[in-house]
């Protein structure tokens, strides 16, 4: 599990911080336990930033 405190990560890039926070994800705690799939529906989430959390220690559901 992530830190609960720990921000998006700033290297994320803009369209995919801007898409986590238009959807209620403010911190990496925040997305535990979210899928891979839910998170790629949103626009401007891509597979670099689902390979970026999981290096962020974030344990998303399969």
């Amino acid at each position: 599990m992530s830190d609960p405190a720990a921000p998006l990560p700033t290297n994320l890039g803009r369209p995919a911080t801007r898409a986590f926070e238009a959807a209620g994800y403010r911190s990496l705690a925040d997305l535990e336990g979210a899928s891979e799939q839910e998170l790629l529906a949103l626009h401007g989430v891509g597979p670099r930033a689902i390979k970026i959390l999981r290096e962020r220690g974030v344990a998303l559901a399969p």
